[in-house]
């Protein structure tokens, strides 16, 4: 058999636009001789569609989208997500459904069984799950059909499964010729090498070539990596797409040799995951340009260098706001950072609207001694000035806030924390270090300055980071055993942390909850990112 690995960017909703993509491939792959073409997970309506689903307009686009493929497969064979009306009486009123097209026929529909719950994932709230995996009897064998979290219940790979069934091996013991899977997986760091090792499992254990399609590009705060494959029988990867980008990818399952999967380093798989996010936010929202308040210090820095990449150099405008306590240092790199980007650059001076705001409010203030209140101010002034320009220019304001800080709340609400999208804000302050040097890796992009200036706000004399937080070696340490890895506090305490300093971070975590839920949504290439995937309440007393 010679199948087309069609791994589209389809954009949630966009009939027509997802549509020609389905089309063009389908085409492309009668063009290669591919007797089959496999799209991805929910391929004619995008993933997530959330609370789309829950509209009858919406579900029936996306029923007659699959009318128009379906009639578009003369000659060739398709498998394409797509969301099901579900016609008994009682359960979900849909299934996410895979359609298995051959000819102008409907050959078969399986039904996801096994619905994710979890993280970003809330499945069960839209869908009935499939009762069992469907074997479809095609002119080039026995297709076993699977989506995405179907294939995620090995009992080899897991400690404890989530599921009590695995369709995978109910379809291993029905004598497939081939196994499909066809997935919306987002990215996040180690993810693909999870889906590979569930591939091979699956193959070596019931001696048949397992076809995986991811859906590629961003939609809202994940991003899809696409790295479509096929794996051998013998557990060999055979097939690759590449990663962060759309491709046909055409394989003769006849005539296969061993093909290594795309390598990248872990701050280049990042730069490239976050600047397709970048790009498709962008793009899907109907923006043309990004704006970018560039402080001279690491975090803007970096947004800087991946909006660049991600747009062009035409489509980004970086804003200096220094005050009285900016330095010459920080002024300088902005600028020299601005001017090797090749992007638009402004500098503004909140001087005056600063002291405007002291003077106004002098009189309540009573000449109470200054505070973090003066400091909040100069930040809310810089945010005024953001959004004005994006008000009056049609521009998106990038947040450059980090992980780190957003962790524990160091940011100001309606100041720095302004934005429509978080480029970093799922990166510890580590990360965003590593990136910088991974951008001047090949010459020096950003100024080695601000790579090597302890990190400050400059919104005080002689400020620095470490006067309110501790230092980021242990403070990163701590919010990533804690967030991501689910630690709680005395298991942190146990690996040789300070247990006063755990106890600090914690409870600033949990206090910061009610400012994380006012932050602008933040890119997620990790396990365990603020927003949709981490829901805590704000009224609570629980610590640890």
């Amino acid at each position: 058999m010679k199948v087309a690995l069609a791994q589209i960017n389809p954009t949630i909703g966009a009939f027509e636009e997802n549509l020609e993509q389905v089309l063009d491939a389908i085409t492309g792959a009668r063009q290669n001789k591919a007797d089959l073409v496999v799209f991805p997970e929910l391929a004619l309506t995008g993933y997530p569609p959330l609370d789309l689903l829950e509209r009858q307009a919406f579900v029936k686009r996306a029923r007659e989208a699959l009318k128009r493929v379906r009639d578009a497969t003369g000659g060739i064979g398709v498998v394409i997500g797509f969301p099901e009306p579900n016609p008994a009486m009682e359960g979900k009123p849909l299934f996410n459904a895979a359609a298995v097209l051959w000819d102008r026929r409907v050959l078969g529909i399986h039904r996801k069984v096994l619905l994710p719950t979890y993280d970003v994932f809330d499945e069960a709230r839209y869908f009935e799950p499939g009762p069992r995996p469907k074997v479809v009897e095609t002119p080039v064998g026995r297709l076993g059909i699977t989506i995405c979290e179907d294939i995620w219940n090995d009992k080899a790979v897991w400690n404890r499964r989530l599921y009590h069934n695995d369709p995978a091996a109910a379809l291993g013991s029905q004598g497939i010729d081939y196994l499909v899977n066809i997935s919306a997986s987002p990215f996040e760091q180690g993810k693909f090498d999870i889906r590979m090792q569930l591939a091979r499992d699956v193959a070596t254990r019931y001696r048949v070539p397992v076809i995986y399609v991811n859906q590629v590009g961003g939609n809202d705060s994940l991003i899809f990596d696409g790295r479509s494959f096929v794996v051998s029988p013998d557990g060999v990867g055979i097939a690759a797409a590449p990663a962060f980008q759309e491709a046909l990818t055409v394989l003769d399952l006849d005539a296969v040799s061993p093909v290594e999967p795309p390598q990248l380093t872990p701050e280049s798989e990042l730069i490239e995951a976050l600047s397709l996010g970048v790009r498709d936010y962008v793009r899907k929202t109907g923006f043309s340009k990004v704006c970018i308040g560039l402080s001279g210090g690491i975090d803007s820095a970096v947004v800087a260098a991946i909006a660049t990449r991600a747009l062009g150099p035409r489509h980004v405008v970086a804003v200096s706001m220094p005050s009285r306590f900016s330095s010459v240092g920080t002024r300088t790199d902005a600028r020299v950072l601005a001017g090797n980007l090749g992007i638009e650059f402004h500098e503004i001076p909140i001087e005056q609207p600063f002291k405007d705001f002291l003077d106004l409010l002098a009189p309540l203030f009573n000449d109470l001694p200054a505070d973090v209140t003066e400091e909040n101010i100069q930040s809310r002034v810089r945010g005024v000035i953001l959004m004005a320009l994006s008000n009056k220019f049609g521009c998106l304001v990038l947040n450059t806030g980090n992980k780190s800080e957003l962790a524990v709340g160091y940011c100001t609400l309606y100041g720095d924390m302004v934005g429509g999208l978080a480029v970093i804000g799922d990166l510890s302050k580590h990360k965003v270090y590593g990136l910088a040097r991974e951008f001047n890796r090949h010459g020096e992009l950003i100024p080695e300055t601000i790579i090597t200036r302890p990190p400050s706000a400059e919104l005080r004399p002689d400020q620095k980071d470490t006067d309110s937080l501790p230092d980021y070696d242990l403070l990163d340490r701590i919010v990533t055993l804690y967030l991501e890895q689910g630690m709680d506090g005395d298991e942190i305490k146990s690996s040789g942390i300070d247990p006063a300093l755990v106890d600090r971070v914690i409870h600033m975590i949990r206090l910061a909850e009610y400012k994380r839920r006012q932050a602008p949504m933040a890119l997620k290439v990790t396990a365990k990112a603020f927003g949709p995937g981490r829901v805590f309440p704000i009224v609570q007393g629980f610590e640890g």
